[in-house]
């Protein structure tokens, strides 16, 4: 794996990805953040060598360096998810390459269906922990050069990002959930039977991603800050047909204030 890593980090800072602070993963119908980097460098994951390739629409696949935010970053335009068929080395590779390349902070969004009843379609929950019914990346041999065994995942979420970001949300009037996020494989959308069942074991909003990125991230201490669009309501009374296009249409609207509260996030650290 790591002999991987290395090969990965060291072909992208040879096109010039250099001493990035933060990474970005930008999910469904997130992806026009990535137009406000300036001075960028963009690479297409399959000229990437030993990289995955995203077979969803709505992920471009594409790997963005740049400033925002006064700050270098790099953004995913475009994640990984197990329903591709993609096993927990290659969900977890794009992280830990951005760690080898150099960030501190990883910076997370997707969309999800909300299971809170005091939720609204459109809404931007802020994850302050979450459920993971993923299988866990971590599973197999572990590399101690990578991270530890048995990580802590008491504080996934950094919670001074989290603080922050509110302060943030309520100067420029940005409306803001607070909440759990729980993650399914997919790609099938949730049952009524199991949104009652997740509401059930205290989760807020439920996707197909996210958490075995963090799980990732927080394997090799990078701070965490995620965000959920509530881009359906899986309530009972409010739940109605739901499909990708749909998903990716109601993302794209909340994508401004995504946009103003990321940027702003980045240019804090």
């Amino acid at each position: 794996m790591l002999e991987r890593i290395n090969k990965i980090s060291g072909f992208l800072r040879d096109k010039g990805f250099i001493n990035p602070v933060a990474g970005i993963i930008l999910g469904t119908g997130l992806g026009g953040l990535s137009a406000r980097i300036m001075n960028r460098i963009e690479i297409d994951y399959e000229s990437i060598p030993d990289f995955p390739i995203s077979t969803v629409e709505g992920h471009e696949g594409k790997l963005i360096y740049g400033d925002l935010g006064g700050k270098k970053v790099v953004a995913m335009k475009g994640r990984f998810h197990y329903y591709e068929g993609y096993g927990p080395e290659m969900v977890s590779l794009p992280v830990r390459v951005l760690k080898y390349l150099g960030i501190e902070s990883l910076i997370l969004s997707n969309a999800a269906g909300g299971v809170n009843p005091s939720f609204r379609i459109g809404d931007i929950m802020i994850i302050t922990d979450h459920i993971n019914l993923l299988p866990n990346p971590l599973i197999g041999r572990n590399d101690d050069r990578i991270g530890v065994r048995f990580p802590d995942m008491g504080e996934s979420y950094d919670k001074v990002l989290i603080d922050n970001a509110l302060l943030i949300a309520g100067k420029n009037n940005i409306r803001i959930q607070k909440g759990i996020f729980l993650a399914t494989t997919g790609p099938t959308y949730e049952t009524p039977a199991e949104y009652r069942y997740f509401r059930i074991i205290g989760a807020d909003a439920v996707g197909m991603s996210t958490t075995p990125e963090v799980i990732i991230a927080r394997h090799m201490n990078l701070r965490c800050f995620a965000v959920s669009v509530i881009t359906d309501l899986g309530v009972e009374g409010k739940i109605e047909y739901i499909t990708h296009e749909l998903v990716q249409s109601e993302a794209a609207k909340a994508e401004e204030k995504i946009t103003v509260l990321m940027t702003e996030i980045i240019s804090s650290l």
